[in-house]
């Protein structure tokens, strides 16, 4: 068994974000292999918050943010539980990572479940009709539009679409917070400005 050094628990606490015992604990589980500890973390944080989900997050903060040049702005709100943790570096570090999401990347909704039924219904339909669809067998062609879908979603929906250039989603991201700050976090809304738009 590899010895477990102060040195290595607060490497991995830097990384992570993590609490001193369950880094510990996790360079203990993994042998002190610092890659595995991160996944260990990642799967533990993960179930963490998953059972914090169900939580009521009525506290947080409407932050704001207008791009360099001042021709796109959004405002958004975030909620967590206590505004203790509103008040912290780390969740506003995220409100303002997830407002500059809203700008650059210009999502329409917060998530899928977010979208009038009668928008996915149509574009439901407008992918069914596409002759590039329509050419393939017929018994796959709802397998088809719902991957289709699916790659939709990840293009107007916040929570679907990629964290900026990296693989994780912004729902990956959310949830990762939620393991590390311990409270539920939702984004509840958000609107983008851009000068001149819909003029």
């Amino acid at each position: 068994m590899a010895e477990i050094t102060a040195a290595a628990v607060k490497d991995l606490r830097e990384r992570t974000g993590a609490g001193f015992m369950d880094c510990k604990n996790a360079l203990v589980a993994t042998d002190g292999d610092v890659e595995k500890a991160v996944a260990w973390l990642r799967e533990k944080g993960l179930a963490a918050a998953a059972k914090k989900a169900g939580r009521e997050a009525r506290e947080g903060l409407v932050s704001s943010y207008i791009h360099t040049g001042g021709r796109v702005g959004v405002l958004i709100e975030v909620n967590c539980e206590t505004d203790f943790v509103a008040r912290t570096d780390e969740f506003q570090k995220l409100v303002r990572d997830l407002a500059i999401q809203v700008a650059g990347m210009m999502p329409q909704y917060i998530d899928a479940a977010a979208i009038p039924a009668e928008v996915i219904a149509a574009k439901r339909a407008e992918l069914l009709g596409d002759p590039a669809t329509q050419k393939k067998p017929e018994n796959i062609r709802s397998q088809i539009v719902d991957g289709q879908l699916g790659k939709w979603y990840s293009q107007v929906c916040l929570l679907d679409q990629p964290f900026r250039d990296e693989e994780r989603s912004v729902r990956d991201l959310v949830t990762e917070k939620i393991a590390t700050i311990g409270e539920n976090i939702r984004v509840r809304r958000f609107v983008r400005y851009a000068l001149g738009e819909e003029l």
